[in-house]
């Protein structure tokens, strides 16, 4: 059984991790090299469909690295796990706090009712999203590395 839920939030959450990491890497970039105000339909556009998507997987990536740190099999992995789901909660926290409000405004946006510092508001999505994705990356490799450790 541990097998399974080790494999699973591994799985569920290097994903988790990959889409925001080439959300950061590239998505972002490839909306802002659009022409004029075309990329503020992308981003809303995905503000709305990552938005209703996210949370979700965010939670399941939740539950299964504290089942993963729950059932590790010893001392140093399930402190291990237990950093890595530290470090998933404080990017929950974060991104309520900070990124939703923002993608909030944004997926409403068209180049007509987009306010005028849009792009100055995008950056800062951008700024935080990158600071977020380099703390669930750490966490990850937290998880992972508990989930490696013999017991």
């Amino acid at each position: 059984m541990m097998t399974m839920i080790a494999v699973l939030s591994l799985v569920v959450t290097g994903l988790l991790v990959g889409v925001e990491l080439s959300v950061a890497a590239f998505v972002g970039p490839m909306l802002d090299g659009l022409p004029g105000d075309a990329g503020v339909l992308g981003r809303a556009h995905g503000g709305r469909v990552l938005g209703r998507l996210m949370p979700w997987w965010y939670m399941a990536s939740l539950v299964l690295i504290v089942a993963v740190a729950v059932s590790a099999p010893g001392r140093a992995a399930t402190w291990a796990a237990a950093l890595g789901g530290v470090l998933l909660m404080v990017s929950v926290v974060m991104s309520l706090a900070l990124l939703v409000p923002i993608n909030n405004r944004g997926k409403t946006w068209t180049p007509r009712t987009a306010p005028s510092d849009w792009r100055e508001q995008v950056q800062r999505w951008d700024r935080l999203h990158q600071v977020r994705v380099a703390v669930i990356t750490v966490g990850f490799v937290c998880v992972a590395f508990g989930v490696a450790v013999p017991g």
